[in-house]
């Protein structure tokens, strides 16, 4: 069974026909109006979201299918009361695929290894893959390829999207550079430094850990930084993380060290005054809504690129 759970657990070569599969369904919606008819898609909440609810929803209606939300705080697998064996067995013979979006990466894998439908990460605390499927359809549009672009994300850098992204770039050969404090509470795991570094050989790019926000920045074509403040934090380091993480603030001096053309990223939410300023996301390089729009369109090539490998689709 083919599932997303990491960008790595695809190759270069199914990464490269999703996005242009993606740009496919987003040019001409038409041709898919029924990909997806009479298929079912579990949705599975353990984190709430607007823009993961509403692409994957609004996607599978619009290429003709179903989509059931399922809030894990009031059902039996959020109050421990139903095993994930039993939960994926069971979903397994109502629907034709799933997406969950979770707070420990193990469950998702633990819920794939039971499933006997394709499973998609939504969101885990280790990454983000359908994120960084649609950062890279953006930067494909924008920038016309992908391959030999450098990407700079400034800020917390201990996440799933930086962990994704870093996936992303290697095999897509884009080269990365990230900005972030020192300190392993806030730089990428070594494990995917180490896995995102092997995948960037062969693709002939360049991944970089470092802690100037300037240095990381110098030439970008794609600056992106994240939330500050994720879900999981509380409430109380604010003030600390603010101190910490200013230094990596994308604002103008950070665009002019980036390539002309440069255009900035944010997955969104985002905080005006914190990861970035309010002139840089409202500015002129932003592209923070056409990255919002197309987790709807890689999120459609992901479906049909799973469901066809299940031999769900004709």
């Amino acid at each position: 069974m083919m599932h997303l759970l990491t960008l790595d657990d695809w190759t270069p070569e199914q990464v490269a026909q999703t996005l242009a599969l993606a740009q496919d369904v987003k040019t001409a919606p038409e041709n898919y109006a029924d990909a997806l008819r009479q298929r079912t898609l579990l949705m599975i909440f353990e984190k709430p979201s607007l823009r993961t609810r509403l692409s994957f929803e609004t996607g599978m209606t619009q290429m003709g299918g179903h989509a059931i939300y399922y809030d894990t705080s009031t059902s039996p697998m959020g109050a421990g009361k139903e095993t994930l064996h039993d939960t994926a067995k069971t979903f397994s013979r109502y629907v034709d695929v799933v997406m969950a979006r979770l707070f420990e990466h193990a469950h998702i894998v633990e819920l794939a290894h039971h499933a006997d439908v394709p499973v998609i990460n939504a969101l885990t605390d280790l990454a983000h893959p359908c994120q960084i499927l649609a950062d890279l359809l953006t930067v494909r549009e924008k920038k016309g390829a992908l391959k030999g672009l450098k990407l700079a994300y400034l800020g917390d850098s201990n996440n799933n999207v930086t962990h994704s992204l870093m996936m992303g770039c290697a095999l897509t050969g884009v080269n990365i550079s990230i900005g972030c404090p020192e300190g392993a509470a806030y730089s990428p795991q070594d494990a995917v430094i180490e896995k995102a570094g092997a995948l960037a050989t062969v693709s002939g790019s360049r991944v970089e850990i470092m802690h100037d926000a300037h240095t990381a920045a110098v030439g970008a074509d794609v600056v992106y930084t994240d939330s500050w403040m994720s879900y999981h934090i509380p409430r109380e380091q604010l003030d600390a993380r603010v101190k910490l993480f200013t230094p990596f603030q994308v604002n103008a001096a950070i665009m002019q060290a980036a390539s002309k053309d440069a255009i900035f990223m944010n997955c969104l939410p985002a905080m005006r005054g914190y990861e970035q300023t309010a002139d840089v996301i409202d500015g002129p390089h932003s592209v923070v809504f056409d990255q919002a729009e197309n987790r709807l369109h890689a999120q459609k090539a992901v479906l049909i690129t799973l469901l066809k490998a299940a031999g769900r689709l004709s």
